[in-house]
């Protein structure tokens, strides 16, 4: 580890988090043996790497980098020689050995994250799991690679998408898991080339490479809307919790949350098979969808029940819209809580048993409480992301 290259790499992955345990000690017993050269990082380099750090921003990167200031001159770590010499060196000098051994430790503890639940159950960001358990923070409009827990790279991250490499080569399944929160939406293509969007409040756990000889399987609790790559050898399912739903390649809408009663499928193209997870598929027994038709799978009984619907309602979410069609404001409110990640506390009984019909685009929270107070009387606040209804 001698090259400034292979420092820097390391050091940038220490800083967010991503070193393994055999890296975080190389880049520590290197800071702590070896004397250190002025082509070492610069303040500028470090700070950019600081304000990588997830909802790190400029102010916060200027007190750490005050407090490193006042830690190095305590230590006699920062050397004024003359105006002719500038302190320029030392300073970057100090700053990444305090970093690397101050707040890169402490962000490795959780000075700066959260221990591993926190982080999963934080609203504010996307994570992905990795099979061993270690999680990754995912940046939105960025672009880096995505690794597996030995340092591999199997796939690739560009704004709000991550593409996986069809040629990584795996022998067995491993999965990774993707946690959307409220509020934003994401992408994935799979390795089969599978298209996956994630609506807000997803969690999805899927291969990172589809083994030959295997269904290729996922596991969703959310909402998701699949376009799935045509493999007639080799079934795409989708487990939501109880229900399965399987295809051979086709355009379909899973909505699965929790908290709510059914599971819906809305067919957009091809067909799809809906059967009970615990159960085997047999396409002369199981309910088979056609397009433009819903499934609903009721999470008391098991029983699946079908209609016919305009497959646009259920879809407009994936481009940032919006679509009620006699639905009552109880059920509206969980799905705005989810889309701009607000909280809604109503205190009119009255309106939560109220059907409405509306559409929106991708519009701010705002405007869409706008047109219910105008149309519909309805009385409310807005304040700290949280809709106080009267």
């Amino acid at each position: 580890m001698n090259e400034n290259s292979e420092i820097q790499k390391l050091l940038h992955k220490f800083i967010l988090n991503q070193c393994t345990i055999e890296e975080t000690d190389k880049v520590v017993e290197y800071y702590r043996e070896n004397i250190l050269t002025s082509d070492f990082p610069e303040v500028e380099d470090i700070k950019l790497l600081i304000k990588e750090i997830p909802e790190m921003n400029e102010s916060t990167a200027d007190k750490i980098f005050s407090n490193i200031l006042i830690k190095a001159k305590e230590a006699d770590i920062i050397e004024i020689v003359s105006e002719k010499n500038p302190f320029r060196k030392y300073l970057a000098i100090a700053a990444s050995i305090l970093v690397v051994l101050s707040i890169g430790l402490s962000y490795q503890h959780g000075f700066f994250s959260q221990k591993k639940d926190d982080i999963i159950n934080n609203s504010n960001e996307i994570t992905l799991q990795l099979e061993n358990g270690e999680i990754q923070v995912i940046t939105a409009n960025k672009k880096s690679t995505i690794a597996d827990s030995n340092g591999n790279v199997v796939g690739n991250q560009n704004g709000n998408k991550i593409v996986y490499d069809t040629e990584t080569p795996l022998k067995k399944l491993v999965y990774n898991t993707i946690k959307i929160p409220y509020g934003k939406r994401f992408e994935l293509q799979l390795s089969d080339g599978t298209m996956v969007h994630l609506n807000s409040g997803t969690t999805l756990k899927y291969p990172v490479k589809f083994i030959a000889g295997e269904n290729r399987q996922v596991f969703l609790d959310g909402e998701a809307f699949f376009d799935v790559t045509k493999d007639k050898t080799h079934p795409f399912v989708v487990n939501a919790d109880k229900l399965n739903i399987r295809v051979l390649g086709t355009h379909f809408n899973v909505s699965s949350y929790p908290e709510d009663n059914v599971t819906d499928v809305v067919l957009v193209e091809g067909s799809v098979g809906l059967y009970a997870a615990n159960e085997k598929f047999n396409a002369d027994k199981n309910t088979i969808l056609k397009p433009g038709f819903k499934g609903s799978f009721s999470k008391s009984s098991s029983q699946i029940t079908t209609k016919e619907v305009v497959t646009d309602v259920y879809t407009s979410w994936i481009k940032g819209g919006l679509t009620f069609r006699d639905m009552s404001f109880k059920e509206m409110s969980k799905k705005l809580e989810r889309h701009y990640n607000v909280t809604i506390v109503n205190q009119n009984n009255k309106l939560s048993t109220e059907k409405f019909n509306a559409s929106f685009g991708d519009e701010p929270i705002a405007k869409v409480l706008s047109y219910f107070n105008e149309i519909h009387g309805i009385n409310y606040t807005l304040k700290n992301n949280e809709v106080l209804i009267k």
